[in-house]
């Protein structure tokens, strides 16, 4: 899949998720819960959704919880607000140190432009 559809995809995500976690799922473990980014793999099978718990850990780790019980229904919501054919599996993680984040972005960038570079030099061996 091509980086840009890539981005668009997580982009999109990204703003469904906030709306369903935010305002449509009643679950109250999920009262506080902020969808921070979405990032999905360049194969778009996977999604890594970075989220913001306010609490202590046991409240992180219900909220976590609950998220994941909800995945198949957010998968579903998705698939039929989005139109999509396949909607990536999410895994859903405590969104870190705001310059952990960074750091962490910073790579996905390096590696996702490292991988551009050898697919065009494998286009141009071709």
């Amino acid at each position: 899949m091509d980086a840009h559809r890539v981005e668009r995809i997580s982009i999109a995500l990204k703003e469904e998720l906030a709306e369903l976690v935010g305002y449509e799922l009643e679950d109250p473990r999920l009262e506080q819960v902020r969808v921070e980014d979405v990032r999905v793999a360049p194969d778009g099978k996977h999604a890594l959704v970075l989220v913001t718990v306010p609490g202590v850990e046991k409240e992180q780790k219900a909220a976590l919880a609950a998220l994941m019980g909800a995945s198949n229904h957010l998968r579903r919501e998705l698939a039929a607000r989005l139109q999509l054919f396949h909607v990536p599996d999410l895994r859903f993680e405590v969104s870190r140190d705001p310059d952990e984040v960074a750091r962490i972005e910073r790579l996905f960038k390096r590696a996702e432009k490292q991988h551009r570079k050898v697919a065009s030099s494998l286009e141009k061996n071709s």
